[in-house]
């Protein structure tokens, strides 16, 4: 794109500009905060870029600062503006990205909006947007990057506003793109519920990829389940507890067998009454036999005390048992759908 002449600075009445024409604009949830005060502490810096049309002026860049504008009470603004038939509407996006990435940048979901109407409304070349505009945006340029911000610009507002808001990863936007939009509306207000870091989300989103998938149920019969409904309407539990409680049922769900299998094992254990001092911890995945025994002192005191303990321990009838079986199992293991026992996804 060559050298682009622009009229000199000139003031334009605001009620002169369609605000309601956003041909041009990709904001969503911008941070109005600094610039709100930067305005009004020192003016505007910027002038902003307009189109003429046949009555009024179009927005090529300066949506925030015009808005801004008005909720101070202005009446005109600096502008600079291209005649009605100077540019086309490719070449007018074109300067509105530069002009942006220049002064402010973009947040994620701008940066997915940005791409997505250069795909559809520009009908480019996915071979040029990978190449030139997500250098642009401050992307790797790959196919898979993207599809992940194509993808999030499809995604329902709440949802985008979500991803913006809780910083969600590429990897997690590529597995909330996975679900139906129905199951994504479904799915929102339970991962809002939560406290969700990166793994945590993860962790979530793949448990229900997998119960929905083996058990051939819905999203909503995992969030209406009542265990999940019971702990998201609890009235004391913090974001954090709900957090980890509603995993565990999610896990229960996913791996029935071995959730029923360590429910068994706790029981087993808390009726040997163990100090807190002794840990007793059952083979990974229950998969061979033995226990592993663990156990802290702080004093010689407390180490004679931990192996009386041990030594009562080993004439106990419960420990016996649990030592030749540490994983037996007496009832049918639990699934939200018509799969019972298998928990194959494959």
């Amino acid at each position: 794109m060559g050298q682009i002449e622009m009229k000199p600075i000139e003031r334009v009445s605001l009620e002169q500009i369609d605000l309601f024409d956003e041909t041009f604009s990709v904001n969503f949830m911008p941070d109005m905060k600094r610039l709100r005060s930067s305005i009004s502490q020192v003016g505007l810096t910027q002038p902003v870029l307009l189109r003429e049309t046949s009555n009024r002026y179009q927005i090529v860049s300066g949506f925030r600062r015009i808005s801004i504008f008005r909720e101070l009470g202005h009446t005109e603004i600096d502008s600079r503006s291209f005649g009605e038939r100077e540019m086309d509407d490719l070449s007018l996006f074109r300067v509105s990205l530069h002009e942006n990435v220049t002064t402010r940048g973009f947040n994620t979901v701008e940066k997915a909006i940005a791409l997505e109407k250069l795909a559809h409304h520009f009908k480019f070349d996915p071979s040029v947007l990978i190449n030139e505009f997500l250098p642009l945006l401050d992307l790797e340029t790959s196919e898979k990057v993207l599809n992940t911000f194509l993808s999030l610009a499809e995604m329902e507002e709440e949802l985008k506003a979500y991803v913006l808001r809780e910083e969600v990863s590429r990897s997690n936007i590529r597995r909330l793109a996975a679900f139906s939009i129905e199951d994504r509306k479904v799915a929102l207000p339970l991962l809002t519920s939560l406290k969700l870091g990166e793994n945590r989300l993860r962790e979530v989103l793949t448990l229900i990829e997998e119960i929905t998938r083996r058990d051939h149920c819905s999203v909503r019969e995992i969030t209406d389940h009542p265990e999940v409904q019971a702990i998201l309407f609890h009235p004391e539990f913090t974001s954090a507890q709900k957090t980890e409680k509603v995993k565990k049922v999610l896990l229960s769900l996913r791996y029935p067998r071995m959730s029923l299998l360590e429910e068994q094992f706790e029981k087993r254990k808390r009726d040997l009454n163990l100090p807190p001092s002794i840990s007793l911890n059952h083979p990974s995945f229950f998969e061979g036999q033995g226990l592993r025994i663990g156990f802290q002192f702080l004093s010689i005191e407390e180490y004679r005390s931990v192996l009386s303990s041990l030594s009562v321990l080993a004439e106990e009838k419960g420990f016996q048992e649990m030592i030749q079986d540490p994983s037996p199992v007496s009832s049918p293991a639990r699934s939200l759908g018509k799969v019972k026992e298998n928990e194959s996804i494959g």
